[in-house]
């Protein structure tokens, strides 16, 4: 799922799509890969939702929220908040 207008600050005040329409190859995969790694090293099994805030100059990919067990994550119900990844 991508957000599409650039400021919204939670899921629910955003347009989101899926799938992502404005990411290019190297980001998509870039943002997959990191979901991966993340999962791994946390020890992650079955569902979860991960957000992310990606600059598109530096690629620099910062892990907003991590929440398990649900389709959406907002500021109320995250479960933990990731440090730079």
């Amino acid at each position: 799922m991508e957000n599409v207008d650039p400021l919204g600050i939670h899921t629910g005040e955003s347009i989101v799509v899926a799938p992502s329409q404005t990411l290019t190859n190297v980001e998509y995969n870039l943002l997959r890969s990191t979901s991966v790694k993340v999962i791994r090293h946390l020890g992650v099994v079955g569902e979860c939702n991960i957000q992310f805030a990606l600059n598109p100059e530096s690629l620099e990919v910062r892990c907003l929220c991590l929440q398990r067990f649900s389709a959406l994550c907002s500021s109320r119900n995250c479960t933990l908040r990731c440090r730079t990844v």
